[in-house]
């Protein structure tokens, strides 16, 4: 896997959830459009910190092992995400 693969992964799918959210608070007027918009922040955040580590890795470990990671670490925290905002929905 290579740079730019983990920086497109990192950039679709933090805006594929940003889409998510955006569509919620489109189809949930009711709801707390706040809560939203933290978890948007959230997202936003999270691709910002994972941003810089692949920019920016550790010395002492092997390249592939960080970059797998930080996949990790993506797919975890979105995963997080997602369970928040589909606890706005009950």
């Amino acid at each position: 896997m290579n740079l730019r693969v983990i920086k497109k992964d990192i950039e679709f799918l933090v805006g594929d959830f940003v889409e998510d959210c955006l569509m919620f608070a489109m189809f949930h007027p009711e709801k707390d459009t706040a809560e939203v918009e933290k978890l948007i922040n959230s997202a936003n955040e999270l691709a910002n910190n994972l941003f810089d580590k692949v920019n920016h890795p550790a010395k002492d470990v092997k390249k592939k092992v960080w970059y797998k990671g930080i996949s990790q670490e993506l797919l975890s925290g979105l995963d997080e995400l997602c369970k928040k905002l589909s606890d706005l929905a009950k």
